[in-house]
């Protein structure tokens, strides 16, 4: 399974674009979006690549946020540490 991760544009050359999230950045293809192009500040949906689909910032950051609690629930599920084998 692969999810979409909501990356705000910063640059655009052609069909190309330079998409950032929490210090990460990427070339992303607007290929998809081309009949309606993004602007340079606008949030897309990035998965593979691809910018998938263009959201509002509220909607990234709500993104964000269920992504963190996710990944908490799965910190807090993890085993603190692994058993000792058995001698």
């Amino acid at each position: 399974m692969c999810l979409a991760i909501p990356m705000r544009i910063t640059a655009i050359d052609g069909l190309k674009a330079r998409c950032e999230a929490f210090g990460v950045e990427r070339e992303v293809s607007l290929l998809l979006l081309q009949h309606d192009l993004p602007a340079v500040g606008d949030y897309v949906t990035v998965q593979l690549g691809q910018a998938w689909l263009r959201v509002s910032e509220a909607e990234a950051r709500l993104t964000w946020q269920l992504y963190d609690q996710m990944l908490s629930q799965l910190d807090d599920a993890a085993p603190t540490s692994p058993s000792a084998p058995d001698a």
